[in-house]
This record gives C-alpha cells, sequence and structure tokens, in this order.
C-alpha cells in the first residue's frame, strides 16, 4: 500500500501567517518520530532554504534514577528509553536518504530551543501539537519568545485523528465521558476522504549549528543506563521502518483484519502476538495514526464482511483518541487527586505487596509470568493487561 500527495489539514498558526521564500525553519520532533504524514515536517521545508530537524534529550524523562520503582528515569523505564532512541536512530537514517539529518541535543527542551532559534536565525518554528499538559507549558514557554521576536509558529494536529479541542468544543465545552458519545460527536474524520500526505523524497539542507556539542543520538550508556543482555530485549525494535513493516504484515491479512474483535485474542501467543503490536509505534508517533485509519478503511472496502466498533481495529483507534479527548479536557488526568471524573479510593499502601507484584513474588503464577513479560519486553497483551491491573487494584493482591 503506497501513501499518495494530499492537501495538509488545517494547521494551528501563531505569529506571522507569511513568510518570505528563503526563510530557516526549525522542526522540533517530540512526538511524531517519522517522515511520512507529517505536516510539520511538510511545512517547514515549504520555501526554506535550511531546515534544521532537531530532538531534545529531555532530563524531565531521560535522568537516569537508581530510586525509580523500575530501571529508567521517575518517568520512563528502560524499555521506553530504549525504544525511543531506536526510533531516532530510524528518523535520523530516514531523514539522511532525503538529504537531511537530526540533530540532537540535550537540555531543558524550552532553553536549547530558544538558544537554537536565536543562534541558527531561525523564522519558522514547526511541531506537532501535544495534548499533554507538561508539553503544553513547554509550548506556552516558547510561543511566548516566538511571538515576542517575530517567528511564525505551525503546530498542526497529526498525532490523533480528530483535534481533541473541537470534540471538546462540540459537546459544550467538556470532554465526552462515553465511547459512545465520543463516536456521535467526531463523526467521519475532515480528511480521510483524501489520501494523508506522502513521505518526502527531499529536504532542503541542514545548516551550520555553530559551537554545539556532539549532536548524535546517544547510545543507552551514553545516557548513564547499564545496558541489558540480548536476551532480555524486548523482540519489538523502535522506529518509523519497523512500524511501516508491521503495518504492512497485519493489512497483508485481510481476512484477519476484518474479523478482529477485541477483546477476543490470545494472550499466550509471543511468537505471533494475537494483535498487531502497533501501540509504541503509534504512542511515538512513528506510525501515523490518520494512514493505519485509512489502511483499515481500504481492507474493509476489499472485503463483504468485517467487524465494527467499538471491537474493530479501526474501533480501537477511535479509543485511542477517546482517551486523548477526555484526558486533554480533564485537569489533574493522570492522577486521582482533584481529577472531577475519577473515584477517590482510601488505597492500602503496602510497600511490600507493591513490590511483590513487580517483582513477579505473587504466587500467582498467571501473574507473575505477565509481569516478568512486562519487565522483559516492555509490552504486554491487553487481556493481560487487564489481569494484573485487577489483580493490584481489586483486592486479591492484599488476599493473598
Amino acid at each position: 500500500m503506497r501513501l499518495s500527495l494530499s492537501p495538509l489539514p488545517s494547521p494551528h498558526l501563531c505569529s506571522n501567517p507569511t513568510m518570505a521564500s528563503g526563510s530557516n525553519s526549525l522542526m522540533w520532533f517530540r512526538k511524531g518520530l517519522r517522515i511520512h504524514d507529517n505536516p510539520a515536517l511538510e511545512y517547514a521545508a515549504r520555501g526554506s532554504e535550511l531546515v534544521y530537524p532537531l530532538f531534545v534529550i529531555d532530563p524531565h524523562y531521560m535522568e537516569p534514577d537508581p530510586t525509580a520503582f523500575s530501571p529508567g528515569s521517575k518517568r520512563a523505564g528502560l524499555n521506553r528509553i530504549r525504544f525511543l532512541l531506536e526510533s531516532l536512530v530510524d528518523l535520523d537514517f530516514n531523514l539522511r536518504k532525503i538529504g537531511s539529518r537530526l540533530l540532537v541535543l540535550k537540555g531543558d527542551p524550552a532553553d536549547v530551543l530558544i538558544r537554537c532559534l536565536k543562534e541558527w536565525r531561525i523564522n519558522k518554528l514547526c511541531f506537532e501539537f501535544d495534548t499533554e499538559p507538561y508539553y503544553q507549558a513547554l509550548d506556552s514557554k516558547v510561543k511566548n519568545y516566538t511571538s515576542a521576536a517575530g517567528i511564525e509558529i505551525f503546530s498542526p494536529v497529526s498525532h490523533t485523528l480528530f483535534n481533541p479541542a473541537d470534540i471538546i468544543q462540540k459537546n459544550g465545552g467538556r470532554p465526552p465521558l462515553s465511547y459512545q458519545s465520543f463516536v456521535k460527536l467526531a463523526g467521519e474524520p475532515s480528511w480521510a476522504s483524501s489520501p494523508v500526505s506522502n513521505a518526502p523524497t527531499w529536504l532542503p539542507p541542514v545548516g551550520s549549528i555553530g559551537n554545539y556539542p556532539n549532536s548524535e543520538v546517544p547510545s543507552i550508556e551514553e545516557l548513564g543506563y547499564e545496558d541489558r543482555e540480548e536476551d532480555e530485549r524486548s523482540p519489538f525494535k523502535g522506529g518509523e521502518s519497523e512500524a511501516l513493516r508491521r503495518l504492512r504484515e497485519s493489512i497483508s491479512n485481510k481476512e484477519w483484519v476484518s474479523n478482529f474483535e477485541k477483546p477476543k485474542g490470545d494472550p499466550s501467543a509471543f511468537l505471533k502476538p494475537a494483535t498487531t503490536v502497533l501501540s509504541p509505534y503509534l504512542k511515538f508517533g512513528c506510525l501515523s495514526s490518520r494512514y493505519f485509519y485509512q489502511c483499515l478503511q481500504e481492507v474493509q472496502r476489499s472485503v463483504k464482511k468485517h467487524t465494527s466498533p467499538p471491537v474493530s481495529l479501526l474501533g480501537q483507534l477511535l479509543w485511542r483518541d477517546f482517551f486523548y479527548t477526555v484526558a486533554f479536557g480533564t485537569p489533574n488526568f493522570d492522577r486521582m487527586k482533584e481529577n472531577r471524573i475519577c473515584k477517590q479510593i482510601p488505597w492500602k499502601n503496602d510497600d511490600e505487596l507493591l513490590y511483590a507484584w513487580r517483582d513477579a513474588r505473587t504466587g500467582f503464577p498467571w501473574i507473575d509470568a505477565i509481569m516478568v513479560q512486562l519487565k522483559k519486553w516492555g509490552w504486554i497483551h491487553h487481556l493481560a493487561r487487564h489481569c494484573v491491573a485487577c489483580f493490584l487494584t481489586r483486592g486479591d493482591l492484599v488476599g493473598k
């Protein structure tokens, strides 16, 4: 299945709405670690003499923390960090094939970015819109600078199928709290009738980066982590190339796609998992959810009968957008305290039991096997996830 060119979706623009030809652009990668269906990257290249593709290693997420609950940082496990680094290596490889390269710097993202905007004389800053509160605050800080400096910003919504703000506005200013109401409000994506934009075949060159230190993708050891033995690593390698390979493999079996029905599936299928295992690629934006959506639509049009949302594969993408929308419109969504839609539960805190659950020492073989897989692979089947989550939160762990 091939991508084809189409007009870009409606942009989110700030500052100068028009730019003279010959400007310098900075493409700020956060999620969206791909070159296919990347409206921000395409816009950065348009009318620019130089384009600086940049990723900032953020200590907030990637600084090693020996006191963390599991190997990694306070906010990311080692599997996730390695997956991200592999995705960056692949992104750099794909950029080099079209005449560019990825610049990787380390530090507070806002500080690093503002310094780059100044030193590289950037006229146009492009980045994918991010719904997370951390990035919303970061973006506000950056926009304050760009507004004063007269730098154009282009920040399109392309991580999700829909713009969460549009859905919330349609619902009277609050996010819909049921899947059915979300689907009814969302309807069909406005871009769905035309193929999403193709991966570019060429990008303007990267200009001089001045006196910055090594700007290559660091290794896991260079970040301060101890690497694991090969047999302890996740079999799921990060990157756009692997994401598209896995997608092609999945959709080539039209019968499997058309009959997919969650929650059915074998959680003990390891050599060939019972799902696409595309969730981490969607999370980091190695795979465009919009391209995935259109691929599934094409399969459905080619068969006589197929499952439907909420249980179909298409339905799973809609579930993803539903939760992004609820999270975006709910303050403190990631915690219980001061979360208006979360039940306030008087949890029993017992570190010994919690560590037993984490370290696969509960004495329940099924639960412990899942936790061993999670530790090694960083991924488990959704039914396995439900099992260990319910075991932790519904009383079985305490009962043991």
